[in-house]
C-alpha cells in the first residue's frame, strides 16, 4: 500500500478511555494518543457502574487534543472505530439514551437471579442446571456461568427497576452504544452477542435463539441486528461530527470487544497464536478454529474479529487492578518512607517506573510471598465472586518492596494457572504475545517469561493494542490492508524475553502452593464475603 492514511480509533476501557491518532502505509505508526479517566462507581451490593456520557465525553475531548496536538487536519481522518471492554448490560430507549447507569462487566450484583435461573434445580453439572446448560452449550457453545453474566444483569434491572426496565428498547454493549451515538444505528457485533449467551453460533443457524430467548425469559425484541466486527457500521452523523470535531460522513467500522481487538492487535492471527492481556482485568487468550468450552475451568471459545475463528479465552477479573491498589495503597500512601529518591508531583507513570526499578532488586520468589490477584473475585480457571486477595507467608524481614514484587508474581501465577487450562485443549506455543499496560514494564515481562517458562513477545506500544486492531479493521474495511496475514506484518515486536531455566524452577514451587490457596480457603471467603 502507497497511500497514506490517517485513523481514529477509540479503545474503552474501566478507568478511561484513549483516543489513539495512527498513520497507515507500509507500516502501523502511532501518531498520538490521549487517554482521558473517568470513574468506576463501586457499591457495597457488588455493583460496578458507569456513565454512558463519561465515555463519549472522554472520546470527544481526546479527538481534539491529539488532532491539535498532532496538528492533523480533521479532513484527513479516512475512518474511525472502536475496542471496548466488554459485557456491561446498556439499555437504552427508543431515542438512544440509557434508561439506567451501564452495569460493568465487573458488576456481581445478579447473584440472586443467578442462581434462581441457572444455579438450581436437578440434575446438575458443574452447580448449573444441567438442561438448561446442556441446550446453552449445544446451541451458543458457551453458557452464562456467573453472576456477572449480561444476561443476570438483564434480569436484575427487571426485578429491581421495572420502571427503567419498561423504557427499554434495545439491549447494547458498550462498543454497540459508542456505534449508535456515532451513526444513530442501533446493532451488535457478533463478539458481544456471543456474550450474551443468547445468540446461536452453529454454522448455518447465526441468529438470536428463539428457543434460549424463551429458555432464560428474554424479550427477543429487545436484541438488536447482528453484525461482523469487520462490517461498516455506519457514518457519522452532523451531531456526532460536530461534538468530536470530525468531519460529517465519515465511514464508522464496527470494530469490537477488546478480546476481539487486542487479538488483533497483537499479531495473533495464525491457528492457535496465543496472547496474553494485563491491562485492568487480564486474560490468556489461544486463536483457534472452532467452537471449544471448558465447563469446568470457565473457559469458552467466543467469535472473534475474523470471521470462522474464535478466541478461546480465560479471563482474570482484576489484573492491572491490582499494580493500582499497590501504586494507591503500598506505594504512594508512604512513598518517602520506604522508596528513594523522592518523586517530585504526582505523576502515576513515574511512580510506576520507580516501582518497578525497586521491585528489580528483590529476588524472585519475593522471599516466600505469595499474592493472590483475587480483588473482586475471579472468574477463570474457578469463578467465584466472593473470592478476595491476600498476601500470603509474610515474616518479620518481609519489606513493601518484597510485597510489590509478589504482586507482580501472583499476576504471573495466575496467567499460568489460565494457560494450564487452555493447554488442555490447544498446543502449546513455544513463544506467547504479551500486551497491555503491564507489558510496557520489562520486570514484569521477565516475570511473565519466568514464570510461564516460555519466550514472551512483546509488540512495540503494548498498551495500544486493542486501538491497533481496531486500525486494523478500518484498513481492511478500506481495503486498505489486503487480507489479514498483511495485518499481522504491521504488528512489529518492540522487545523479546527468554525464561531462565533455574528462576522457573524456584517459580513452579510457589505456583504449586499459589493454587492449593483458593482451593483451602473458598470455605472462608464465602463466609466473609457472601452477600445475604
Amino acid at each position: 500500500m502507497s497511500e497514506i492514511i490517517h485513523l481514529l480509533t477509540y479503545d474503552i476501557g474501566t478507568t478511561s478511555a484513549k483516543t489513539c491518532l495512527f498513520e497507515m502505509g507500509k507500516k502501523l505508526v502511532l501518531i498520538d494518543s490521549e487517554a482521558v479517566g473517568y470513574e468506576l462507581i463501586t457499591s457495597s451490593d457488588g455493583g460496578a457502574e458507569q456513565r454512558a456520557d463519561d465515555w463519549w465525553d472522554a472520546i470527544c475531548k481526546g479527538t481534539r487534543v491529539v488532532l491539535d496536538r498532532s496538528r492533523c487536519d480533521k479532513e484527513k481522518i479516512a475512518a474511525i472505530s472502536f475496542c471496548c471492554q466488554m459485557q456491561a448490560l446498556i439499555l437504552v430507549d427508543e431515542g438512544g439514551a440509557p434508561v439506567r447507569n451501564p452495569m460493568g462487566y465487573m458488576d456481581g450484583r445478579a447473584v440472586r437471579q443467578f442462581e434462581k435461573n441457572f444455579a438450581s434445580g436437578f440434575p446438575r453439572i458443574e452447580n448449573l442446571n444441567a438442561v438448561k446448560l446442556l441446550q446453552a452449550l449445544y446451541i451458543t457453545g458457551g453458557a452464562a456461568a456467573t453472576a456477572k453474566d449480561p444476561l443476570w444483569k438483564y434480569h436484575w434491572v427487571r426485578e429491581n427497576e421495572p420502571n427503567a426496565f419498561a423504557r427499554a428498547h434495545k439491549w447494547l454493549d458498550v462498543r454497540d452504544y459508542l456505534a449508535l451515538r456515532c451513526t444513530g444505528n442501533a446493532t451488535m457485533t457478533r463478539d458481544s452477542a456471543h456474550l450474551t449467551f443468547l445468540y446461536d453460533t452453529r454454522k448455518g443457524h447465526e441468529q438470536w435463539s428463539s428457543r434460549l430467548c424463551s429458555l432464560f425469559d428474554v424479550d427477543k425484541n429487545l436484541l438488536p441486528e447482528v453484525k461482523e466486527s469487520l462490517d461498516k457500521a455506519g457514518e457519522l452523523t452532523s451531531r456526532a461530527a460536530r461534538e468530536l470535531g470530525l468531519v460529517k460522513g465519515i465511514p464508522v467500522f464496527n470494530g469490537g470487544g477488546d478480546i476481539s481487538m487486542i487479538a488483533l492487535g497483537s499479531g495473533s492471527v495464525d491457528l492457535h497464536d496465543t496472547h496474553i492481556y494485563t491491562g485492568t482485568s487480564g486474560w490468556v487468550i489461544a486463536n483457534v478454529d472452532k467452537r471449544m468450552v471448558d465447563v469446568h475451568h470457565f473457559i469458552a471459545a467466543i467469535c472473534s474479529a475474523l470471521p470462522g475463528r474464535y478466541n478461546y479465552a480465560a479471563e482474570q477479573e482484576t489484573s492491572g487492578l491490582c499494580l493500582q491498589w499497590v501504586r494507591d495503597h503500598l506505594a504512594k500512601d508512604s512513598i518517602g518512607i520506604y522508596l528513594e529518591p523522592q518523586l517530585t508531583g504526582d505523576s502515576s507513570e513515574a511512580l510506576y517506573d520507580l516501582m518497578n526499578e525497586k521491585v528489580s532488586q528483590i529476588e524472585p520468589g519475593s522471599g516466600g510471598v505469595i499474592f493472590t490477584p483475587w480483588l473482586h473475585g475471579n472468574r477463570a480457571p474457578r469463578e467465584d465472586a466472593m473470592a478476595r486477595g491476600m498476601f500470603f507467608n509474610i515474616g518479620l524481614h518481609t519489606g513493601k518492596r518484597a510485597m510489590i514484587r509478589s504482586v507482580l508474581e501472583g499476576m504471573a501465577f495466575h496467567k499460568r494457572w489460565m494457560l494450564e487450562a487452555i493447554e488442555k485443549k490447544v498446543p502449546p506455543q513455544e513463544s506467547l504475545r504479551f500486551v497491555g499496560g503491564g507489558a510496557k514494564s520489562s520486570v514484569l515481562c521477565q516475570i511473565m517469561a519466568d514464570i510461564l517458562g516460555r519466550q514472551i513477545q512483546v509488540p512495540r506500544e503494548p498498551q495500544n493494542a486493542g486501538a491497533a486492531g481496531a486500525a486494523i479493521v478500518c484498513g481492511l474495511g478500506l481495503g486498505a490492508i489486503a487480507s489479514i496475514g498483511d495485518a499481522k506484518s504491521l504488528v512489529k515486536i518492540g522487545s523479546i524475553h527468554e525464561p531462565d531455566p533455574k528462576t522457573w524452577e524456584t517459580y513452579t514451587k510457589m505456583f504449586t502452593v499459589f493454587k492449593q490457596l483458593y482451593d483451602q480457603n473458598k470455605r472462608l471467603f464465602w463466609a466473609l464475603n457472601r452477600r445475604k
